[in-house]
This record gives structure tokens, sequence and C-alpha cells, in this order.
């Protein structure tokens, strides 16, 4: 299947919406428990599709940005995809077999059990930045519960919308999975429709306004937010290791990625030193800039210019701006951004109080490991937290006494494609999980199930009371 040169309308009117929704939910009232086989054969036939499409898809998205590097969008959201179906793939028998519970004395005979229901209508809300994962990865998940599924993809991604929408018709009937786009009147619609469980990842002012709408139904949300990721840099860690990895995550897809670090937590006296290593790993990966494929531009004008005026900013308050330039190149028209690290930033600054999204790398000092505990907590709750440090100690400090939505020690990034562990912001950053069991558990009801037959200890319990057997029942059991 050839899907390049596909074309279809580019938005979803409200009406169609409402259609959508409607067709999905007697699709699933007729098929309440899709069996397990039926699961799996969906979920390898989407693997197939987008494998073999996959250079249709990565082209779609680099044209979305402008530019943005095919190897980047290989690891970072076709890799984690492959993960993610293999991991579901691999465990669903395990996840959807009910679970047997203890029963007490004082109810036996009987048995219980949890049984995992699908929900039903699932909706997913996509941003930009990463729209194949953040579109497939809750898609894969929310599939292997057995549910329905509409996505909303975002207006800045028409190309993608267009490759993704073509892709699933290969796979899926509307009533199965069905893709929508439109501006902001379009998502506010999505968001009010009565879904069986709302699924949004974007930042934190949008999801208040998604949770508010699905309020209205009561609808189950669940949040991928983001937040400004600390990284912490340690006494005792190797400090070319720490900036090298640290670099290779801030600068994928240009910074803008809700996990990426978003500012450096480091010892005063070692500042220095990592401004160097730093420099010197971008320096290897990107000796140049401007016509480098590796590296990736700014997704629009507006999101530029956006994270000018940060820049601007922090150098008329006096914070020192030092631009990363290997090749020492002009980005005029181009939205080809460089790493910029800002020193001695004040706390208001937007630098350390807005999400970045994009190539800025602010630094904050630190004299003892609490202190930089102590700032993290001081702050909302961020969705990742990068940990450097080869002290076992300091890493069960770190992990025990901060919150975040994971931890991710001596690397960054790669927590995420971690098809089996969680993935989930908390507080500011987020509500809820998908990736592994715990997503396959956002998306399905845990429905309990207590079973009795003819026998009936219970009954011994039944009025009229004052019976010795209830004083002996209170004896033993109410105490």
């Amino acid at each position: 299947m050839n899907i390049e040169n596909s074309h279809i309308e580019e938005y979803t009117s409200i009406e169609q919406l409402q259609d959508i929704f409607a067709s999905q939910r007697a699709a699933f009232n007729n098929n309440i428990y899709p069996k397990i086989t039926e699961r799996i054969a969906q979920l390898k036939q989407l693997k197939a599709a987008v494998m073999n499409n996959q250079e249709a898809l990565i082209s779609a998205i680099s044209s979305d940005f402008g530019h943005r590097c095919a190897d980047e969008t290989r690891i970072s959201e076709l890799l984690t995809f492959v993960e993610a179906i293999d991991t579901s793939i691999k465990h669903i028998h395990r996840w959807t077999k009910p679970s047997t519970r203890k029963v007490s004395i004082i109810f036996q005979p009987a048995s219980n059990q949890v049984l995992y229901q699908p929900l039903g209508v699932v909706g997913i809300m996509v941003p930009w930045n990463y729209p194949l994962i953040l579109s497939l990865g809750p898609l894969v998940t929310a599939l292997t519960a057995g549910n329905r599924v509409m996505l909303k993809l975002s207006e800045y991604t028409p190309h993608f919308n267009e490759c993704l929408t073509t892709l699933l018709a290969t796979v899926f009937k509307t009533d199965q999975v069905a893709v929508t786009t439109g501006v902001a009147d379009v998502s506010t619609a999505f968001s009010q429709l009565p879904f069986n469980h709302l699924f949004f990842t974007g930042s934190t002012g949008v999801g208040k306004l998604v949770m508010k709408a699905a309020a209205e139904n009561l609808t189950p949300v669940t949040l991928e937010l983001g937040g400004k990721s600390p990284a912490i840099i340690t006494d005792n860690v190797d400090m070319d290791l720490a900036a090298e990895r640290i670099c290779f995550g801030k600068s994928l897809n240009a910074g803008q990625i809700c996990v990426a670090p978003d500012y450096i937590l480091c010892p005063e006296h070692k500042k220095h030193e990592f401004i160097e290593a730093y420099k010197n790993a971008f320096a290897r990966m990107y000796p140049s800039i401007k016509d480098n494929p590796d590296y990736s531009t700014i997704i629009n004008e507006a999101q530029y210019l956006r994270l000018q005026k940060l820049i601007e900013e922090a150098e008329l308050a006096g914070a020192r701006c030092t631009q990363i330039n290997p090749a020492n190149e002009s980005f005029e028209n181009t939205r080809k951004m460089p790493p910029t690290i800002v020193e001695n930033a004040s706390a208001d600054l937007g630098v350390l109080t807005e999400e970045l999204f994009g190539p800025i790398l602010p630094i904050v000092t630190y004299n003892k490991l609490e202190q930089a505990i102590d700032y993290v907590n001081d702050r909302a709750r961020p969705l990742a937290l990068y940990l450097f440090s080869l002290d076992k100690g300091e890493q069960a400090q770190v992990s025990y006494q901060t919150h975040s939505g994971g931890i991710c020690i001596n690397n960054t990034i790669t927590h995420l494609a971690q098809g089996d562990l969680p993935f989930g912001g908390v507080g500011d950053s987020g509500m809820g999980h998908y990736h592994g069991f715990e997503g396959f558990q956002t998306f399905s009801k845990a429905k309990a199930v207590h079973k009795i037959g003819k026998l009936n200890g219970g009954k011994l319990l039944y009025p009229p009371y004052g019976k010795s057997i209830h004083q002996l029942f209170y004896k033993l059991f109410v105490r």
C-alpha cells in the first residue's frame, strides 16, 4: 500500500463528530467485549500498516515542521510505537485474565474476581510535537483494552493528519477508529462529547479546559501535560557523561518534547565545567545547524517568536545568555534555533516559570543536594525528573523525596520508551497513566465479581438479631 499521494477532506464538522460518536457507541454496544484474538489481529494489522508506510509518515511530519530529522522520528516515535504494540501483544492474555481475590472466611463459600472490561468509546486529543506516538501510543493501549476510539489531531500537522487518516482507514472502519481534524471549535466540541474516557496530551492551561468540559458528562480523563522537568547533576558523576546525555534529550526535536530537560540544577562550583562539557557535546552531535538534516526546526513562526521573546526578556533582566553555534552560522528566515544556555536568571523570569518547549537551557546552581530537592518541591510537580548521580544513597534520596511523573537516573528521555513501565504526570503535569499494564487499566473498568452458590454461610447472620451466633460473630470479627 502506498499512501503518499492520498488526499482527504481537511476538517471534520461538528455534525460529523456527533455522527461518528453515535456510530461508535452503537458498534460498541453490539460487541461489548471483543475477543482477545480480535484485538491481537487489529494490533498486528496496525503495526504492519505503520511499518509499511513509515517513510510516508516521516516525510509528512517533516513537512509539517518545515524540517524534522527522519532519524529522530524513527527513534522517538516509531521505536516507541513498536515497543508499545509489541508489549501489548505479548501481555494481553495476562492483562485481560480475571484476577482472583481473597474471600474472607466470614463470607465463605464464595469466590471473588476482578474482571477487566472495555470502557466503550474513547476520545484521544493529540498535540503537534510528536503526532505519531502521541496518537498511536494511547490508541494501541485503548484497542488492547477493547475500546472504540476517536482521535482528534492537531491543526498544526495537516500533512501528518492526511497521511494517518488514510493509513488507519486501511485497517479500521470508522466505527472502530476514526480520525477527526479541525481548529478550536472542533476541539471544544470534541471534548464535550460524552466519551467513556477522554485522553488529552497538551498544555496545562488547555488541559484544565478539557477537564472542565469532560466534567459536564462525568467523563473520566487522563491528562498528559508537561511542566518544567529538571535535570539534577550531583558532585559524584562524570560531567562529560551528564552533559552528553542531557544534550541528547534536550536537542531531540529541538527541545519540542514534553519530557525534555527544561532546566539544570548544578553544583555551583561545577557550573562552568558543565557549560563547557555541554558545548562540546552539542558540537560533536551537531557540528553545524543551518543545513544539518539531523537538527529539527521550530514548528511555526508563533512558537519561534515565543522562544526568542523568552531569551530577550532574560537578557534585558541581566541574565547571561550564551548561544551554542559551532559553525558560526546565520539562521535568518530558517526557524532553525541554536541552543541557548541561560545563567543568573531571576526566579520570576519566563525561562524559569514557563515550560520552554525549545532549545533554551537555564542553569540554577546549588551548594547542597537538599537545596536542589527543595527547589524542585517548591514548584509545580514536573512530568519527568532526571538525576545524574552514581551514588545509590542520592538516587534513593531524590527518588523518594521528590514528586514527578517519572524519574530517569543517569539518562534522559529513554524512560518514555519503556513499553512495560507506566507513563503519566502528577499534579500540574497531569493525571493518570498509559503504557503497560497501568495503561490497560486506564482504558478498562475493573469490575468486582462476587459469586456464591446454593450454600450461603452469611445466612447465619440474618435477622432476627440478638441470637447467640450474632454475639459470637461480633466477638470474633468486630474487634
